[in-house]
């Protein structure tokens, strides 16, 4: 009985050593014990950008509308609606103030929950061309360099994949409301990856000049 009192004894003496010396070990690393639950917050969660199956019956034309999704852009094939009764335009004008349309609107509920967004604006039209815009020009009712540098890529990208209002591969072209000349910007996998780093300014775009009319020769007397 004696022994076994001291073999317990024992063991309650090399817990307590051991604790000190956890203790020790812990102050020493410059780590504060404390019993009181810290709460260090959710754990992070990872989108899956997953595109969901978009359901049919709507009547349009099909798109591939930019959204983002994981701080990047991820495009998502849509069949976008053209407005009824609206005046007779150009189809490619049509088009874009189509694709705007689509953009502005809130993702499906299946859509946000995959993570997608849009920071597009409210509001955002297409507006009336300027004389000597270049071919192709679509002119909005804001300045392309006004936007959030998010909705610029957007714009840019979605308007660069529609083969209704893109003429092929290569920069969208894209101006104000005002006279200022249009811009070019480019939908490049740079801008796909990180969309905040689209330049605010495109390149400047010029109307090719008009030659000046060969002058009729005088005839000879």
């Amino acid at each position: 009985m004696a022994a076994r009192t001291r073999r317990r004894g024992a063991t309650a003496a090399a817990a307590v050593m051991w604790a000190a010396a956890l203790a020790s070990l812990v102050s020493g690393c410059g780590i504060r014990a404390t019993t009181v639950p810290v709460d260090v917050g959710a754990a992070p969660s990872r989108v899956s950008c997953d595109i969901p199956a978009q359901q049919g019956g709507t009547q349009g034309f099909r798109a591939t509308v930019e959204l983002v999704c994981g701080s990047r852009l991820v495009g998502v094939d849509r069949v976008v609606p053209i407005a009824e009764k609206k005046p007779a335009r150009d189809p490619a004008m049509l088009a874009a103030e189509a694709l705007l349309e689509a953009l502005e609107r809130e993702p499906s509920q299946e859509e946000r929950d995959a993570g997608f967004s849009s920071a597009v604006p409210q509001g955002l039209t297409v507006a009336a061309g300027q004389p000597g815009d270049p071919a192709g020009t679509v002119r909005l009712s804001r300045k392309p360099e006004d936007l959030p540098p998010v909705a610029l890529s957007q714009v840019v990208c979605t308007l660069a994949g529609s083969e209704t209002v893109s003429a092929g591969p290569g920069p969208v072209v894209l101006g104000g409301p005002d006279a200022d000349p249009p811009r070019a910007w480019e939908c490049t996998e740079a801008v796909r990856r990180r969309p905040e780093s689209v330049p605010t300014l495109g390149e400047l775009v010029r109307s090719p000049t008009t030659a000046a009319p060969t002058p009729t020769p005088t005839p000879s007397r």
